[in-house]
């Protein structure tokens, strides 16, 4: 059965400098020590978690969107991580799927957080994205999406293996953080991974990291704490399909349609 390495960054980002945050992640990558399958990057890692879009979005074509192309050609792996993208006169918190051949796919962040005024700077997205990559189906959402469990259903219409969030999530909320990254791997029978930053941003709130990779069963596989670098952890496939079939929960959920208007 495949087995699918998953990498991730923690790390602090500089604000509202994209070129310094490209530079930093690059040399974090390219001290990885060997093959990997899946990068991730934090949530708006080129900037910090801003409402300030209009000075620092980029559009489908710019540098970013080309960088992560780079990035996943070097390294044969899709790189992911959301960035701010303007199009058709919107601003959106866009996670990009980008894989070695250069094809991308994109999901617009859902769940826009009201406490910072979110919804009145970006568009929610409206479909979730569900991946095949590796033989692994993988569902990739944004921070604020973790908090609403409905949208995370892992579900038969759209089934995944490994759920992952990006994330800007202030040390404040932590316990939030931890406990409801694990209850998403444990209720979907699902591995789960979030990917949160460090430091200060340009606001002063404070970021404690807290990045993990959490298996079905709600167990850490791996835990970054508060440290800085890449993680790296290889996912067997025949591990997660044998505890599915031993506690099949999925089987029992209810039936529902997700709508995203």
């Amino acid at each position: 059965m495949a087995a699918l390495t998953v990498s991730f960054v923690q790390t602090a980002l500089h604000w509202h400098d994209a070129a310094a945050n490209r530079a930093a992640l690059g040399q974090q990558l390219a001290q990885l020590p060997g093959p990997t399958d899946l990068i991730v990057l934090p949530e708006m890692f080129t900037t910090g978690f801003t409402m300030e879009a209009a000075g620092q979005a980029e559009t489908m074509t710019g540098p970013t969107v080309a960088w992560l192309r780079a990035q996943a050609a070097a390294h044969n792996a899709v790189v992911t991580g959301s960035v701010i993208i303007q199009e058709n006169d919107q601003y959106f918190n866009r996670l990009l799927w980008v894989r070695p051949d250069g094809r991308l796919r994109h999901y617009d962040k859902r769940h826009l957080f009201t406490l910072a005024g979110e919804q009145h700077t970006y568009t929610p997205g409206r479909a979730r994205l569900v991946e095949d990559w590796r033989g692994w189906r993988i569902c990739p959402l944004v921070c604020y999406d973790l908090r609403f469990p409905v949208w995370s259903r892992n579900q038969p219409a759209a089934p995944y293996d490994l759920l992952l969030y990006v994330a800007n999530w202030p040390a404040v909320r932590r316990t939030a953080w931890t406990t409801l990254l694990r209850a998403r791997a444990i209720e979907n029978v699902a591995c789960a991974l979030g990917v949160n930053r460090l430091g200060q941003d340009g606001l002063g709130h404070d970021y404690a990291g807290d990045s993990a990779l959490i298996d079905a069963r709600g167990d850490y596989l791996v835990e970054a704490g508060g440290a800085a670098g890449v993680f790296t952890h290889t996912l067997r496939r025949d591990e997660l399909e044998d505890f599915r079939a031993k506690f099949a929960a999925l089987h029992d959920g209810d039936a529902f349609e997700l709508r995203g208007e």
